[in-house]
């Protein structure tokens, strides 16, 4: 796939051996077959968005790498996915990228758990904004993701995916704004909030 290429990942963080078996760990862990979202095709929407939206970031490499990285592990019977992922973007980063690199991807990544980076945060910004754009996909775009979210957590029955899946549309929708930079916010938000809300009031329904 396009953006997810060798070359891509070298530029971050360099041509070697070790930096080879990395991306194809990487790749790998992203194809795995039990995703139906969160997969490979994920990964390279959310590399193109970054890479549109790296100029406003502060330190660009730090924010590609953690795109790379910010569900390579991804297993649907957990609750810390995100804690996982960055300690493998800390395993596998060491020695390839400098230290202070690897301690903002490890850090960004952990964003992602939230997707509430502060105010003056550019790089959270940036990585948090691509990672939903997802959310402010015309609808038809916007019921794929949500059935393929539904068939990754195809051991849950319907109540109970329901129950979940209810709360975290209404933490996406508490928060005070889902898009941080005000480029892509003034375009995404209105259409995120009319498709998180429409999911919203299906699943109440079910429960109702």
């Amino acid at each position: 796939m396009a953006g997810i290429g060798f070359d891509e990942w070298a530029a971050l963080a360099g041509d070697s051996p070790t930096s080879r078996t990395e991306w194809a760990a990487v790749v790998g862990a992203w194809g795995e077959p039990h995703r139906r979202y969160h997969a490979l095709t994920h990964l390279t929407a959310v590399l193109g968005i970054v890479d549109q939206l790296a100029p406003h970031a502060a330190d660009p490499v730090a924010v590609r790498l953690a795109a790379w990285y910010h569900d390579v592990a991804y297993d649907p019977t957990r609750d810390d996915n995100e804690a996982v992922s960055a300690a493998r973007a800390r395993i596998g980063l060491l020695g390839l990228v400098p230290e202070e690199t690897v301690a903002e991807v490890e850090r960004l990544v952990l964003l992602t758990a939230g997707h509430d980076p502060a105010d003056d945060d550019a790089n959270g910004a940036v990585l948090c904004d691509a990672d939903l754009a997802v959310l402010a996909s015309p609808p038809e775009a916007y019921a794929a993701y949500a059935s393929a979210v539904r068939e990754e957590y195809g051991h849950l029955g319907d109540a109970e995916f329901t129950a979940g899946r209810i709360a975290v549309l209404e933490h996406l929708l508490e928060l005070p704004a889902l898009y941080r930079l005000p480029e892509v916010a003034v375009v995404w938000e209105p259409r995120a909030r009319a498709n998180l809300t429409a999911e919203l009031g299906l699943l109440r329904d079910r429960v109702s």
